[in-house]
């Protein structure tokens, strides 16, 4: 594993370790999901409180489903109901569940937090900081990520710990398993600047040769090496940014609740820059509190894990989170995606409790500055859900625990059910349109079966569903109005609400577009494609218009399709399923709409009116101009203090078994050899050649020498 750190060690421990902390394994193996786990010796309890909470949400979800299901079924079974009929009638039940589950936990989050609470956990978010008594690493794992943003949010967290006077008890790991040659070394250069920069205390970096399991193999290596030294870890992502009063309440919370194996922060949305994200980001504000409120009043102890901006005890993790790699072929078997909701149910399995406290405040991250990016990092989500599939089977999982995993899934199948909702519906017009009903059927009846709906019912049922899915967004109006000071910071109470309208309709253009990327995703999955891993862009979201094209025609088509069959059957019917059809038909104009930059009036909120301190910090270092970027080995080449560490952090070379031959060297170094000199040798290697050099302390020397 290659190492760059700075840090008080001997000059003879820094050359033992190859730059890297002493040492302190910790044993963390796979979990096995067919036998039960070692539990914990006083496993986390659920009240009587808690049972009362979840049969409130369960109830009211029930009672809204079955009072929905009743009336859509008087709407079609006026003549009897047909099949066709009936598959409507299941799938329109089935998401009427998905919604009303979701309401149900909205408005359970919109009493919670008209009282002023909403954490899990009893954790202060003001007063004097308290006094930490144990050591916590924070891990940055990051691949292919701009290193000079990178390293710009890290500084500005690490300043804002060091400002709490307790920064004595962090330590901080950047986890690289970057693939691109020239970003490795970028990584590399910005990160001796932050150590200078921050006079190079506790900051550490590691680059893994070998990126199994991605990110959940970098932590688990992690902790396989350095875990035994810490009781705490705080997981980032690359775009993850928290104040160091955050991280230390996080922390002092978990040394005085014993029981928790891991506390989820609620991180918002910030830096949106584009409409889209600036929609994402005010949604999030505004609504994302109340939903996080209500589901963490009636998780309890058993909430869950996002992936980021949350402390994990180490001990549990590495007890009972190893992952197993899931037999099969991609995309169901593998290495696990969504690592984090199998790691949090599996220390749940075990007693140890899982919390969330979307109150704390100070926890912070972005959003994909596009549609098209989001759709993108959405199709690698929807694989790792729909994988849980076979996780769901493990035995001796909390029922909350494989709730989490069903609504994981039911995220990403309702997207198909609501499309083929639609296409039923359209069928049943154009069978009534076009094909000539049978009034009597064959045997003796006194009676004709006429083909028949109760048009004014099914508006109330349409009306009331819709309903369901707005006044959660309401409430979190009705919110706002309660807090002064909140609502100043949101532009006032007139600007809020102009934002509510703003955003409620320009998400119903876009969710249509987005059922189908969801549908064919799902599809695509279940046919077994893989979604592989991409670098996810965070600034530009600008589309070129042969991608716009590209990537917007399939629901184009779709809106076409639907349009010409709802005119077949009658105007009103097209009208009735305009808001569908409009968001299909100019899916192409509202992609490119949306990436554009947006006016920042639009969308105001709190972190934009009073930005705290560490993102106005973060924002000021990222701003910064960066050193020119230039190829990995050119730069080495005239770098000299960089190339030393550099070849310093490399692990000894490696011996492979029989047979074992790295081709990629091999073809390396054969390129090499044949060159004249150091710009020919350059030229010649592939980006996955010059990885292997930037690997193989000699060969990089040979290279260099030319």
């Amino acid at each position: 594993m290659g190492a760059i750190v700075t840090s008080p060690q001997s000059d003879v421990a820094a050359a033992a370790e190859g730059f890297l902390p002493q040492e302190s394994p910790l044993a963390m193996s796979a979990a096995d999901l067919g036998r039960p786990p070692h539990a914990v010796s006083t496993p986390v309890s659920v009240g009587a409180g808690m049972l009362m909470r979840r049969a409130f949400v369960l109830m009211l979800t029930v009672a809204l489903t079955g009072a929905g299901a009743y009336e859509m079924y008087m709407v079609v079974q006026v003549g009897g109901v047909t099949i066709m009929e009936g598959m409507v009638l299941v799938l329109f039940v089935a998401l009427l569940a998905w919604i009303a589950f979701s309401f149900a936990s909205a408005l359970a989050g919109f009493f919670v937090l008209l009282r002023r609470n909403g954490n899990a956990l009893p954790i202060r978010d003001d007063g004097p900081l308290p006094q930490l008594a144990s050591r916590t690493a924070v891990l940055l794992p990051t691949y292919n990520e701009n290193p000079h943003q990178l390293m710009a949010r890290l500084r500005a967290i690490y300043e804002s710990v060091e400002a709490t006077g307790q920064g004595d008890g962090f330590d901080w790991f950047v986890l690289s398993d970057t693939r691109d040659p020239d970003i490795w070394i970028a990584e590399e250069r910005a990160f001796l600047e932050l150590c200078e920069a921050c006079g190079a205390q506790r900051l550490f970096y590691r680059h893994r040769a070998d990126n199994t399991a991605r990110k959940s193999g970098n932590v688990g290596e992690w902790i396989t090496r350095f875990g035994g030294a810490y009781r705490f870890m705080i997981v980032l992502d690359a775009d993850s940014l928290m104040s160091g009063d955050t991280m230390v309440r996080m922390a002092h919370a978990m040394e005085t609740n014993p029981q928790a194996a891991l506390l989820q922060t609620l991180p918002v949305i910030v830096n949106a820059r584009s409409l889209f994200s600036r929609l994402q980001q005010f949604a999030g504000r505004l609504y994302g509190p109340m939903v996080a409120a209500g589901v963490a009043w009636w998780h309890g102890s058993e909430g869950n894990y996002w992936g980021h901006n949350a402390i994990i005890r180490i001990e549990a993790f590495a007890q009972q989170a190893g992952l197993p790699e899931l037999s099969g072929r991609k995309p169901f078997g593998g290495h696990i995606l969504s690592h984090d909701f199998v790691e949090a149910a599996l220390m749940r399995r075990a007693g140890w409790g899982i919390y969330m406290a979307p109150m704390l405040g100070g926890s912070f991250e972005e959003v994909p500055p596009s549609l098209l990016d989001f759709a993108a990092r959405d199709r690698r989500w929807c694989q790792g859900n729909l994988q849980h599939l076979a996780v769901l089977r493990t035995r001796r999982l909390h029922w909350i625990s494989r709730l989490h995993f069903m609504t994981g899934i039911g995220s990403y199948i309702t997207a198909p059910l609501w499309l083929s909702f639609l296409l039923l519906g359209i069928l049943i017009s154009l069978q009534a349109r076009f094909i000539r009903p049978e009034y009597f059927p064959k045997g003796f009846s006194l009676f004709p079966n006429w083909p028949a709906q109760d048009p004014v019912l099914a508006a109330w049922v349409f009306g009331l569903t819709m309903a369901l899915l707005i006044v959660p967004k309401l409430l979190g109006f009705l919110l706002l109005l309660t807090r002064s000071d909140v609502r100043r910071q949101f532009g006032g109470g007139f600007r809020a609400l102009t934002g509510v309208i703003a955003e409620v309709l320009i998400s119903a253009m876009i969710a249509p577009v987005m059922m189908v990327f969801q549908s064919i995703a799902v599809v695509e999955i279940l046919l077994g494609r893989d979604a592989g891993w991409q670098t996810q862009r965070r600034d530009d979201g600008a589309v070129e218009r042969r991608e716009l094209y590209r990537k917007y025609g399939v629901p184009t088509a779709c809106g076409v399709a639907m349009a010409i069959s709802a005119w077949a059957v009658s105007l009103p019917l097209l009208l009735w399923m305009s808001p569908v059809i409009v968001g299909l038909l100019f899916a192409i104009p509202i992609g490119a709409w949306t990436a554009r930059p947006a006016m920042r009036a639009l969308f105001v909120t709190p972190e934009e009116a009073k930005p705290p301190r560490v993102l106005v910090r973060a924002n000021e270092l990222a701003s910064s101009p960066a050193l020119a970027s230039a190829p990995a080995l050119a730069t080495l080449r005239q770098d000299s203090g960089l190339l030393h560490r550099h070849l310093s952090s490399l692990p000894p070379a490696r011996r492979g078994g029989p047979g074992e031959i790295d081709l990629h060297l091999a073809v390396a170094r054969a390129r090499i050899e044949a060159s004249d000199s150091f710009d020919q040798a350059v030229r010649h290697l592939t980006p996955r050649e010059t990885l292997a050099v930037l690997g193989d302390s000699a060969l990089l020397e040979g290279v260099l020498a030319k």
